[in-house]
């Protein structure tokens, strides 16, 4: 039986302090649940500090889907995929994952992931993210767009969703 994936999309440069203790703290929260994490899967950020949280947990899995042969894989991701594509590769994120978490104050690569996710139809939950955000992707995405206070309540949110 396929796995479920949850894909965390957020800053890799320039990501604070409080959105990479979201980050990590919803990384062991998932694997957890038994669920996979995929995020773009760099030695940086929010990516580094939700597969470090999923290793935490004995057994979990971690992807990664790496922009560039030259990129930096986290020593937390389990698999990684080497894309070359740059910035494209963030298609690639959304379409695997079953559903996204958009984690943190994101820049335009996150934005990008959010509006993909939307574009597909997937469920998006905003976690940390400023109110202006979640105002914006509320218009864009409605009934799409979930905000999450903190990491136990996204993954509330992702038990709903997933069960219906």
């Amino acid at each position: 039986m396929r796995r479920f994936i949850v894909g965390v999309m957020g800053p890799g440069d320039g990501s604070d302090q409080e959105a990479f203790s979201l980050a990590h703290t919803l990384g062991r929260l998932i694997a957890e649940e038994g669920w996979v994490v995929l995020s773009g899967g760099r030695d940086v950020g929010i990516m580094q500090a939700v597969n470090e949280g999923a290793k935490q947990v004995a057994g979990s899995l971690t992807v990664g889907i790496l922009p560039t042969a030259g990129s930096r894989a986290s020593p937390h991701v389990d698999i990684v995929i080497v894309t070359d594509m740059h910035n494209a590769r963030n298609n690639i994120n959304v379409l695997s994952s079953d559903i996204v978490v958009a984690c943190g104050r994101g820049g335009t690569g996150t934005t990008s992931e959010i509006a993909l996710a939307l574009k597909a139809g997937k469920a998006v939950i905003l976690l940390g993210a400023d109110p202006d955000a979640c105002s914006f992707f509320q218009k864009q995405g409605k009934d799409q767009i979930y905000i999450a206070k903190s990491p136990p309540e996204a993954i509330e949110i992702i038990k709903r969703l997933k069960s219906k």
